[in-house]
């Protein structure tokens, strides 16, 4: 089972963003060792309770800090941004760490109405024209963009361009995805559909491209571990009493909650049922060293000794 990790940098036990932000580097580091195959930070706007608006910015920090676990958006909210800015932004970030950058892109607004009003102006038309910007994206990628007929280039060029995934909860992310070639995320836990029905959708329609040749497929999942049973839901009602973002409320699919062995049973039928190449895990502790913790105990429940490698 090959397992990622997504992390919406939450301010938790009173923190400071400066407190959470340590945390989320600690958590990438402790990921590595793991044997976690990806570092995914979310993008939030204006959100009291998380820490990371820019997770360009956190990544590029991460990297410094750790040697080989791939680092990516999760998700970078493209209809706030121009595609060239997010090709240059990205393509210098994998000139850093080349080999081990993913661009994980989504569409939703990231924060409310007016929030996305002060970024990009009228969100709900930017939305529209997600398709638009996904082909330029492309074209500055595979080095083809032209602006009246003028050649205009992402630079840095990187030993490697960084991988593209889109991130989703229905169809027509899934869609979008199939048709521009990128890998393909769904969201499990902030979605109440049937992940294996969007899955197939993506697979039956993947056209390859400059952006990929096969399909590629995650499912993001929450999950919270603990030594027993009853720890576990105990942490997990905690999590739900403080409205913390990254467990309780926010999750749309019910969380999975249990001992090592419990979580690994499910993530299995999970991973069987959906077909997904990868799960990428969010894990909702009320506190740092629970969150932790889970990712820990999940980790030797699929791997064997803690620190142990993932399969490639």
């Amino acid at each position: 089972m090959k397992l990622s990790l997504l992390d919406l940098v939450p301010l938790l036990e009173g923190a400071d963003a400066a407190a959470a932000l340590a945390q989320a580097r600690r958590l990438a580091q402790a990921a590595e060792k793991l044997g976690y195959s990806r570092y995914w930070a979310a993008e939030h706007h204006d959100m009291p309770g998380l820490a990371c608006p820019a997770p360009e910015v956190l990544l590029s920090h991460i990297g410094a800090h750790t040697e080989r676990i791939r680092l990516g958006s999760g998700a970078l909210l493209l209809p706030h941004y121009k595609p060239i800015k997010v090709a240059e932004t990205f393509r210098l970030l994998a000139a850093l760490y080349p080999g081990r950058i993913d661009l994980g892109i989504g569409r939703a607004p990231g924060g409310s109405a007016h929030t996305s009003m002060a970024l990009s102006g009228n969100f709900l038309e930017n939305v529209r024209q997600l398709p638009e910007a996904l082909r330029s994206l492309s074209a500055l990628l595979a080095d083809e963009f032209r602006i009246e007929d003028v050649p205009v280039r992402a630079m840095p060029v990187p030993p490697a361009d960084p991988e593209v995934w889109l991130l989703g909860t229905n169809r027509k992310s899934a869609s979008y995805a199939a048709e521009f070639g990128t890998g393909y995320v769904f969201g499990h836990f902030m979605s109440d559909r049937d992940g294996a029905e969007v899955l197939a959708t993506y697979i039956r329609e993947f056209q390859p491209t400059s952006l990929g040749a096969v399909p590629r497929t995650i499912v993001a999942v929450s999950v919270l571990c603990a030594d027993t049973e009853e720890e576990a839901h105990r942490l997990a009602d905690e999590a739900k009493r403080g409205l913390q973002p990254e467990g309780g409320g926010a999750d749309r699919a019910k969380p999975f909650v249990g001992t090592p062995g419990q979580v690994k049973a499910a993530l299995e039928l999970l991973q069987r049922d959906c077909g997904c190449d990868e799960l990428m895990i969010v894990t909702p502790g009320p506190d740092y060293e629970s969150r932790l913790r889970s990712y820990e105990l999940l980790a030797e429940a699929v791997w064997g000794a803690a620190g142990g490698v993932s399969p490639a």
